[in-house]
C-alpha cells in the first residue's frame, strides 16, 4: 500500500507538461532567433545584405543562367538598346550585355574577394604577432609595413603589372599586397589596446603562451572592427581592379570584368548606351551595398560593446 501511494504521488508530482506548453518554448526560441537576426541590421543594413548576397550568388551561378555565351555575337546592332532578346542591350561588337555582365561578375567579385581574404588574413596575422610579441618584433614589422603603405596602391599595381604582366594570379597578388599594410595597422592598433585589458593580463599571469593569448583572448574581441575593415578593403580592391581594367591592365580579353566592360564600350557613352551604363551601375550597387552592410555591422558592434561595458 505504501509503495503504491508513493508511486502514485510521484506520478502526480512530476506530471508531464501538456502538448501546448511543450510546443511553446521552440516557438518562442524560433521567434527569438529570428528577432535577433533582424535586430542585427537596420533597414539600410538589410538592403546592403540583400545586394551583397545577390552579387555573390551571381558570381557563382552567373555563367550558368546567362542567356548567351559571354563572347558570342548575338546581334548585328552595336550599342543596341533594351529589348526582349537583349535585356541590357548589346555592346560595341553586338554581344549580349546581360551575359557579359553575368560572366564578368565572377572576375570582379571573385578576384576582389580572394584578394581581400589574403590581405585581411595576412595583415591580421602580422598585426597580432606585432602586438603580442616583444618590442623588437613590433618595431621591425611596423617599419616594414610603414614603408609599404607609403607607396600608393595604384602606383604599386601599375609598376608590378608593367614588370610582370597581367594575369589572374598576378592581379590577386598585387591587390592583396597593396592592402596588407592597412589591414596590419588596423589589427595591430586593436590588438595593442586589447593587450592592456585586465583579462589579458590575467592570462599572462597564468603563464599562457603568446599563441593562446592571441587566438583566445585578443582575436575574438577584434571580430566586429575587422569585419568592418574587411568590407572596406573589399570595396577598395573592387575599385582598384576596376580601375586597372579600365586602363587595360586588368582582366584581359576574351575575359572581362566590369571595369573592362566600361572601357570596351566607352564609345557608346555619348548616346547613353546601356553597354557602358550597366557595368558602371553594377560597380556602384556593389560598393554601395557593401558600405551599407558594414556600416550596420559596425553600429551593431558598437552597441554590443557598449552593452558589455
Amino acid at each position: 500500500m505504501t509503495r503504491h501511494a508513493s508511486s502514485h504521488a510521484t506520478t502526480v508530482l512530476y506530471d508531464p507538461p501538456s502538448a501546448e506548453s511543450a510546443q511553446q518554448p521552440p516557438s518562442v526560441a524560433r521567434r527569438g532567433l529570428f528577432s535577433r537576426l533582424v535586430s542585427r541590421f537596420s533597414v539600410l543594413g538589410l538592403i546592403g545584405l540583400f545586394i551583397v548576397v545577390f552579387w555573390l550568388a551571381v558570381a557563382f551561378v552567373g555563367p550558368v543562367v546567362a542567356p548567351y555565351k559571354g563572347g558570342a555575337f548575338t546581334s548585328t546592332e552595336i550599342f543596341g538598346t533594351y529589348s526582349a532578346a537583349h535585356l541590357l542591350g548589346t555592346d560595341y561588337l553586338g554581344r549580349d550585355m546581360l551575359s557579359r555582365i553575368l560572366y564578368g561578375t565572377q572576375y570582379t567579385v571573385g578576384l576582389a574577394l580572394a584578394a581581400t581574404v589574403l590581405a585581411s588574413t595576412i595583415g591580421t596575422f602580422f598585426g597580432l604577432m606585432a602586438a603580442v610579441s616583444g618590442r623588437w618584433v613590433d618595431e621591425v614589422l611596423s617599419r616594414l609595413f610603414d614603408a609599404l603603405i607609403s607607396i600608393p596602391s595604384k602606383i604599386l599595381a601599375l609598376v608590378v603589372i608593367a614588370a610582370f604582366g597581367s594575369s589572374i594570379p598576378m592581379l590577386t597578388m598585387v591587390a592583396a599586397l597593396a592592402y596588407i599594410p592597412g589591414a596590419f595597422r588596423i589589427s595591430r592598433s586593436l590588438a595593442v589596446n586589447i593587450m592592456t585589458l585586465e583579462y589579458v593580463q590575467v592570462a599572462k599571469a597564468r603563464g599562457e603562451k603568446l599563441f593562446y593569448i592571441a587566438r583566445v583572448e585578443v582575436l575574438p574581441n577584434m571580430i566586429h572592427p575587422m569585419l568592418a575593415d574587411f568590407g572596406l578593403r573589399f570595396v577598395f580592391i573592387v575599385l582598384l581592379l576596376s580601375g586597372l581594367s579600365f586602363l587595360g591592365l586588368g582582366v584581359q580579353p576574351p575575359n572581362a570584368d566590369w571595369g573592362s566592360l566600361v572601357r570596351e564600350n566607352i564609345g557608346g557613352l555619348a548616346e547613353g548606351a546601356p553597354a557602358v551604363l550597366m557595368p558602371a551601375v553594377a560597380i556602384a550597387t556593389l560598393t554601395v551595398g557593401v558600405n551599407l552592410l558594414i556600416d550596420s555591422l559596425r553600429r551593431h558592434g558598437a552597441r554590443s560593446q557598449g552593452g558589455r561595458q
